[in-house]
């Protein structure tokens, strides 16, 4: 799948690209120094010396262009021995490829949203966003010399996706970066940032101007995009040799991912429903006044978590995964492993009422007898499959109560939003809550179903 090119001939043939890149960045640094040196927002970092001489941001920043400047010809030379100093180390390679996993992978975004939340005052600066993207950057660069790294990142189906990848989280730190802002101001009883802005604009000229020299722009890269990377096309469709792996869009790649866990009518129906529900009854559901109109996160803590656990780790991520990271027969890799098309990860996936007659009572699950009616048949089942079928209950419906009685955050909810409405909204969340539940289940116990009705193609 990853060719039979050797090491120099794969870094002959990205060293042109490579020296682009940093050649790239170099421009991106010496632009941002030119920047800040001729808005005077560049600001004295360390002290050199005794008469006072400091190292500015805007040197930094020149520094750092000067660096990547240097860095460019190496790269474009094509020499291993000289790549080898620009490339990610073997060792951190086979770290990263040993460490990665769905589990991992999952817990570990979710902690580093975790901690961007918590220290939001500090990574919304100007300076640490330009810092990280720098770093990113060059993850990316000292990754690229590593063939199985490019081959994924570079395909032309992913390329786009690596773009969205660096736009989402310029904007997702923009909305941060405001949002900060606001709440500061807020805290200084002053007004926020977008009722400062009242000017009023003409839609012509003004708006339509502004869109059509967008368009331009958007037309002429849409161009050099042609020009410069070939098109994702492969061969006739054929019923009888489906590509492997063989994915979805992008955009249902989240989808795709919750296949591996749900079954089809739960991933594919019932969890995207639940989706467009909960989006249009937030206008019925939502009580809090405040944050209106502008960005803000102390106003509005709990829809802001809820919105970011939801739409960044509960589906950005599985698209990330679904993308870079599955591999053929869906199998998981490491950003630096080979994808082997033989690899087979063997599991033995057991449903709870196996863990609960067979494990934990040591007897054979309960089965209707031979020709026995269909009511009969169907209390056999719900007899089965009484322990998942008791905990979804109480998962549901002794939870939001729970969360009453011991957590003095969801009283105030409940006296504000009266029982129909809390109890709409909690259900919601722990239905949100049951996908990052079920992988949970799955990675550590191999536990395929809750619920497990095969005998009518229902299972949960």
């Amino acid at each position: 799948m990853h060719g039979h090119q050797s090491p120099e001939e794969f870094l002959a043939g990205i060293s042109g690209f490579l020296g682009i890149y940093y050649l790239l960045l170099a421009t991106m640094n010496a632009l941002m120094a030119f920047y800040l040196w001729q808005s005077g927002k560049s600001k004295a970092l360390v002290r050199l010396g005794p008469n006072g001489t400091s190292l500015t941001t805007a040197q930094l920043c020149m520094a750092v262009a000067v660096l990547f400047t240097i860095v460019s010809p190496i790269a474009m030379s094509g020499n291993a021995s000289l790549i080898t100093f620009i490339s990610m180390p073997e060792a951190l390679r086979a770290l990263a490829n040993r460490l990665m996993g769905p589990t991992v992978y999952t817990v570990g975004t979710l902690g580093v949203l975790s901690l961007l939340f918590l220290l939001r005052k500090w990574v919304t600066k100007p300076a640490v966003a330009w810092t990280g993207l720098n770093l990113a950057l060059v993850l990316m660069g000292v990754s690229m010399t590593d063939p199985n790294f490019a081959l994924i990142v570079t395909k032309p189906d992913n390329v786009p996706i690596v773009g969205l990848v660096f736009l989402l989280g310029f904007f997702t730190w923009l909305a941060a970066h405001r949002a900060v802002r606001n709440d500061e101001r807020t805290v200084r009883g002053e007004e926020p940032l977008e009722k400062l802005d009242r000017e009023k604009v003409l839609v012509w000229p003004d708006l339509v101007y502004t869109e059509l020299i967008c368009m331009v722009v958007i037309t002429a890269i849409l161009l050099l995009w042609g020009i410069g990377l070939m098109a994702p096309l492969e061969e006739p469709a054929s019923s009888v040799k489906t590509p492997n792996p063989s994915k979805a869009p992008w955009y249902f790649l989240g989808l795709q991912e919750m296949l591996v866990y749900y079954d089809p009518w739960m991933a594919g129906v019932v969890l995207p429903s639940l989706v467009i529900f909960g989006l249009m009854a937030i206008p019925f559901l939502d009580f809090n006044k405040k944050g209106s109109g502008y960005y803000t996160i102390n106003e509005r803590k709990f829809a802001y978590l809820t919105f970011q656990f939801g739409f960044l780790v509960l589906w950005v991520t599985l698209i990330v995964m679904g993308t870079f990271l599955r591999g053929p027969n869906w199998n998981f890799f490491g950003p630096y492993e080979h994808w082997d098309p033989h690899k087979v990860e063997a599991l033995n996936n057991v449903d709870l009422s196996q863990y609960f007659w067979v494990g934990a009572l040591g007897q054979g699950r309960p089965k209707a007898p031979e020709g026995s009616s269909m009511v009969v048949e169907m209390g056999y089942i719900a007899y089965r499959e009484a322990p998942g079928i008791i905990l979804l209950v109480l998962y549901l419906t002794a939870i939001p109560p729970a969360l009453v009685v011991f957590s003095k955050f969801f009283q105030k909810m409940f006296i504000r939003m009266g029982f129909i409405r809390y109890m709409v909204m909690t259900n919601l969340l722990l239905m949100m809550g049951l996908l990052p539940l079920k992988m949970a289940c799955r990675w550590l116990f191999n536990m395929k179903y809750f619920i497990a009705i095969p005998e009518f193609f229902l299972n949960l």
